[in-house]
């Protein structure tokens, strides 16, 4: 532990740094000549973050992945084997038709590679293969066995049945073509602390954006210290549904510059979150030590997934500030509890919200509102947000009236989806302000599922290509017109939860009875299907199931087709 005497920041947990990437530069040129001779594991998004830590010394003492003894002691007691402090299993899962294909066994050496470019990142030398119990691991590391817990279904439905334990050896780091002035590893971040004279350091953890409430809590925290601030985002895996690492690091270059000068820095941390509330809080002050942090803010509900199924928070809100400080000595990296602030606009201030004065006026916009704001243009105040921040986050979430949008238009062949279909083409394109696509059945049968047939599954597999066009459309800010059949509920509810994550999507039934588009199908397609000729015909052989979730009911045997399109366009008029 000498060597850490003349730095300033805080040692690392267990007295040294594993950092591999120093410790095997000598026998790298080894290394890449053996990776020739040995098998792979291609990581999963999961690994490769864990991996990167592991080399870099942010999981130090952890030099691998974890053995048995060591899974077990840590999930049964939140220590390694030989007794230190480690509160969540860092574990490699493999398949059984991994372990059989690949000869995996105990001193067999094999090569981990990075899932984006196959680069071979490290060696492991395996020590031992084993069966996890998961259920176990669920109750134990996060409380619950709740498939709702991020965690828990990560476990259950994408961790594979067996862990490999063993030792890495690095070779080289994974490359990032993103925000690398602001990835460091824990070396590169103690020689700036150094450089800067830094010896008390307040490390915040996020995976939010952040508006001026955390910059003045952040503030408090290191003047109360004398210390300076690290803001340390999580960009590797965090909870489904937040907002995207680049905008969120975008939202944290713009606040840096409000910070007094010399006061702050930004760095990014490639960590997957577990959202494991007060063992991931442990954890979470292991690595902010590892990176030489002497303090670390600790906030409600910290790392916490939110409800269980039975629509109760699957941690209470102070759970982890009692772990952690039940670990303190051990730990040894202060806890700062996150001091909720508000704004007193007589003053124009933020103060903590136990010392504003009993009937003080107070203002607050909740995370709900703010996105409401967001998503209808609304008004976003600078004592809330600043402009710069505000910005960053209203390019990323464009208002309704900015976004793309998908019409789904779904009915039975001949019920006059093509002709409403290419009215609102022209509707839409003398409205101007978006480019416009119409996706007919037809075209995308012709142009794209050329080699589908007429099978469930076929069929299935057309709306979900179409979903995926008309995703990436509407991702990029265009109209589109989807007029396919597209006779199964489930294949309609997936394109919308495709298409919905990046604008509009309404679904339009074109309800015009059976029997008129038999009457009307003047190129006698439904007689070949009635006579046999033509199989798996929707309507005469082949079900539709009717949507009961349809936005717009439209009826071309009742309405004309530019009625229809005025009834469309005054729904979206009222949306955007």
């Amino acid at each position: 532990t000498n060597i850490y005497l003349n730095e300033m920041a805080n040692i690392p947990h267990g007295g040294v740094l594993k950092d591999l990437h120093a410790r095997d530069a000598p026998k790298k040129e080894q290394l890449l000549a053996e990776v020739e001779k040995l098998p792979s594991i291609v990581l999963s998004d999961r690994q490769l973050c864990d991996l990167e830590l592991i080399m870099n010394g942010g999981f130090s003492p952890l030099e691998g992945f974890m053995n048995q003894e060591d899974y077990q002691s840590v999930v049964n007691n939140l220590r390694l084997k030989n007794g230190l402090l480690f509160s969540m299993p860092i574990t490699l899962d493999v398949s059984d038709q991994d372990i059989e294909s690949l000869g995996l066994e105990s001193k067999k050496r094999i090569v981990l590679r990075d899932p984006r470019d196959d680069a071979a990142l490290s060696i492991l030398t395996i020590q031992d293969i084993y069966k996890p119990n998961k259920i176990e691991e669920a109750t134990k590391v996060f409380g619950d066995d709740d498939i709702l817990h991020p965690g828990v279904k990560y476990l259950h439905t994408q961790a594979k049945e067996f862990y490999v334990g063993g030792t890495v050896e690095a070779i080289q780091s994974p490359i990032h073509y993103d925000y690398i002035a602001h990835r460091h590893t824990p070396a590169e971040l103690r020689a700036h602390f150094n450089k800067l004279h830094w010896t008390r350091v307040v490390a915040f953890q996020t995976r939010n954006p952040m508006h001026r409430a955390h910059r003045e809590l952040t503030v408090r925290a290191a003047r109360n210290r004398q210390a300076n601030v690290l803001i340390h985002p999580v960009v590797g895996l965090t909870k489904p549904g937040d907002i995207d690492h680049y905008t969120r690091v975008r939202v944290y270059q713009a606040l840096m510059p409000k910070y007094p000068n010399g006061m702050a820095a930004l760095s990014l941390l490639p960590l997957a979150m577990r959202m494991g509330g007060p063992r991931e809080a442990v954890w979470h002050a292991i690595i902010r030590k590892n990176f030489g942090n002497t303090h670390f803010i600790i906030g409600r509900d910290h790392a916490g997934p939110g409800k269980n199924s039975k629509g109760v928070d699957f941690y209470g809100p102070y759970d982890a500030q009692k772990l952690v400080a039940k670990y303190q000595d051990e730990l040894e990296i202060e806890v700062v509890p996150f001091q909720m602030v508000t704004y007193i606009p007589d003053s124009d201030e933020y103060l903590p919200v136990d010392e504003v004065p009993e009937g003080t006026t107070t203002l607050n916009i909740s995370g709900t509102e703010l996105r409401r704001r967001l998503r209808n243009g609304g008004h976003i105040p600078e004592w809330f947000s600043y402009p710069e921040v505000v910005k960053v986050l209203r390019e990323t979430h464009p208002p309704r009236s900015k976004q793309g949008f998908t019409l789904f238009l779904t009915g039975y062949y001949n019920s006059g989806k093509k002709a409403i279909g290419k009215a609102l083409e022209v509707v839409l394109n003398q409205q101007g302000g978006r480019s416009v696509t119409l996706l007919l059945g037809e075209t995308v049968r012709h142009g794209i599922s050329s080699e589908l047939g007429f099978s469930r599954r076929d069929r299935d597999q057309n709306i979900a290509r179409i979903a995926f066009v008309s995703a990436e459309l509407t991702k990029a800010g265009a109209a589109v017109i989807a007029a396919p059949i597209a006779p199964f509920a489930e294949a309609r509810a997936q394109a919308k939860s495709h298409v919905e994550t990046y604008g509009g999507f309404y679904l339009i039934h074109v309800n015009t009875p059976l029997d008129y588009c038999i009457k009307t199908d003047r190129r006698g397609i439904y007689k070949k299907a009635q006579s046999g000729e033509i199989k798996n015909f929707t309507g005469v052989d082949d079900p539709y199931e009717a949507p009961v979730d349809a936005d717009i009911v439209v009826d071309v045997s009742k309405q004309c087709v530019s009625e229809i399109c005025h009834q469309i366009v005054l729904v979206l008029e009222k949306v955007c």
